[in-house]
């Protein structure tokens, strides 16, 4: 293990994705189990993502999985990546996460994202419109003023007033600046995009300015890595992924995770095809010596304080046995 990786934090966002032939309840039951899992193998936090009327994904609400992953959990920090602060008022999240930091002090993270929903009846469903989210900055100020007790309206969040759970911008779009503004952390990705990425990081740490959640800028870089025996295993995870992509560019719906073996016996058109394969493209992915190698290159490239995976696929078992690899070459 090279000093870089053993310097760097690694974590895992976990998106209760939904496999065929499983319910949701499934899914989000694999989730809490997971995390117990990786607790063990030694990862930083373990993070649940929020997505509304996707038939791929399970998890909705995720301060609400995050409770139930935080009980069944002793050690491993564990917060969202994230909650879609447009879709919420301020005053609720910050209620939401002072139970949260009350139940499991010094364990709760908060991260936080600016998007809507998907689609149109989503985003009708939720009371919210595409605009919404042109007001993130400012929703983010209202929220950790809640925290800090500053709120002019002479209302107090209980139990979040006084409490301190780190926040977390996920930068997408404007999101570096709005962090580097805010003086947060910040979650960037995806590992396909590494000019786009080295960007929004040097916007940010340039930009940054030091506030009390935070003294200095901090990076957390995210994305899909995958570790297996060879390189064609490890292939062979991406994908079930890949191809719910392309089936959601090219059909307006993200469906559950299939088999790898069933998407290689599929007859795709060019334009289905073409997503496949893109989504193929730009991970992560091999065997222990072939991803840290890959690793100690990104990591030189952003300078970056702790990589988030993200990584979902349909074998289960073969999923677990990637993080239990990618932890034998973190831990050295």
């Amino acid at each position: 293990m090279t000093s870089l990786i053993a310097a760097t934090r690694f974590s895992v966002l976990d998106r209760s994705r939904t496999r065929e032939g499983r319910s949701d309840a499934e899914a989000l039951r694999d989730t809490v189990r997971f995390a117990q899992e990786l607790e063990g193998l030694g990862y930083h936090r373990f993070w649940v993502s929020e997505h509304h009327g996707v038939p791929g994904v399970a998890g909705s609400a995720p301060t609400v999985l995050a409770a139930a992953v935080a009980g069944a959990t002793r050690t491993i920090r564990v917060g969202t990546g994230g909650v879609m602060l447009p879709n919420h008022r301020p005053l609720v999240v910050a209620e939401q996460f002072g139970v949260l930091e009350s139940l499991f002090p010094g364990r709760i993270d908060m991260g936080l994202g600016r998007s809507v929903g998907f689609t149109d009846g989503v985003r009708k469903a939720l009371g919210r419109g595409k605009d919404d989210a042109d007001d993130f900055e400012g929703q983010l100020d209202e929220l950790l003023g809640w925290f800090r007790g500053t709120s002019p309206t002479g209302v107090h969040a209980r139990p979040a007033e006084g409490l301190t759970v780190p926040p977390f911008v996920l930068a997408m779009g404007e999101g570096a600046a709005i962090a580097a503004r805010a003086g947060l952390p910040m979650v960037i990705g995806d590992l396909r995009g590494r000019d786009r990425m080295r960007r929004g990081i040097d916007h940010y740490r340039t930009h940054f300015r030091p506030s009390p959640w935070a003294p200095e800028p901090y990076v957390v870089i995210s994305g899909t890595i995958a570790v297996a025996a060879t390189p064609e295993d490890a292939r062979r995870l991406l994908i079930p992924e890949a191809w719910s992509m392309a089936h959601s560019r090219t059909h307006g719906t993200f469906p559950p995770l299939p088999p790898a073996e069933r998407v290689e016996s599929l007859r795709m058109t060019d334009k289905e095809r073409g997503f496949y394969e893109s989504g193929l493209t730009g991970h992560i992915a091999g065997t222990e010596d072939q991803v840290a190698h890959e690793l100690e290159t990104v990591l030189k490239e952003t300078g970056a304080q702790e990589l988030l995976v993200t990584t979902s696929t349909y074998d289960r078992e073969g999923l677990l046995d990637s993080y239990r690899r990618l932890a034998s070459i973190t831990s050295g």
